[in-house]
């Protein structure tokens, strides 16, 4: 038990900018393993920035109006995990728009600096999603739009964290390459129940249809991170993540709710 703990504080390190407290982080210490057990807690993590997202967003909805509300929402949700996923949206939409080769690909992916395309797309990425929680705010209460926060940042970092299951970590060496080995067994159904069962709280045939949605997406990203560049990268991760993040969002924003 002590030792799963260490691997849900190494987890909440790696995924997010929460500090540790000093003798907390000296009692997890770490061992190479630790960032690889660390994986099957991804989704976890997910549900908690979630609902920090979903804490903030209800605390300003007291004081102003829905959009400044959701959009202080988004804020802390970025600070807690430091635009992590974004970031790897950006490099991939640069490196996979700028390069040819495999690669000429990875080593603009490789690159920290942000280019027109991958500034786009992150532009592009925050306003649909600033727009889709204040359209499934306006429509169906705050409380709806809360579960939703929650349940999209946990089904979204399970849909992502699952290419570990399937594919195949491309780089030698990278930030993502203690994270990136094969997640199977126990780790992996207990990263898929933290994906699945919040999208059920809402409704059953919602989280069907979610699902279905991640599947469709999982099945396209996956094929095109293969031909590309043979399998997936820690940014190819994030990647997945935001697009798994606004595909939940805009099902929720098209659901009939009555």
């Amino acid at each position: 038990m002590a030792d799963e703990f260490r691997f849900f504080l190494t987890a909440l390190g790696y995924f997010t900018r929460v500090p540790l407290p000093r003798r907390l982080s000296a009692w997890v210490g770490f061992e190479p393993h630790y960032l690889n057990a660390a994986a099957r807690y991804f989704a976890l993590v997910g549900l908690l920035v979630g609902a920090a997202g979903a804490l903030a967003t209800w605390a300003a909805w007291q004081f102003w109006s829905p959009p400044v509300a959701v959009v202080l929402g988004m804020a802390a949700t970025l600070l807690l995990t430091g635009a992590f996923h974004e970031d790897g949206l950006a490099d991939c939409v640069d490196a996979f728009g700028g390069g040819y080769r495999r690669e000429d690909v990875l080593a603009i992916m490789h690159d920290s600096r942000v280019g027109a395309f991958g500034a786009i797309a992150i532009v592009i990425a925050l306003l649909l999603k600033w727009q889709l929680l204040v359209s499934i705010g306006a429509a169906q209460g705050v409380e709806v739009l809360l579960v939703v926060l929650i349940a999209a940042h946990g089904a979204s970092r399970t849909m992502a964290i699952t290419f570990l299951a399937t594919h195949d970590y491309v780089r030698p060496e990278g930030k993502a390459k203690p994270v990136a080995q094969r997640l199977a067994g126990p780790g992996l159904l207990f990263a898929l129940a933290c994906g699945v069962l919040p999208l059920l709280w809402l409704s059953p045939l919602f989280a069907g249809a979610a699902i279905l949605v991640l599947a469709a997406l999982r099945a396209a990203l996956g094929a095109y991170f293969v031909r590309r560049i043979g399998g997936y990268t820690g940014d190819c991760l994030g990647m997945a993540q935001q697009l798994a993040e606004l595909s939940i969002y805009l099902v929720a924003a098209a659901w009939k709710w009555y």
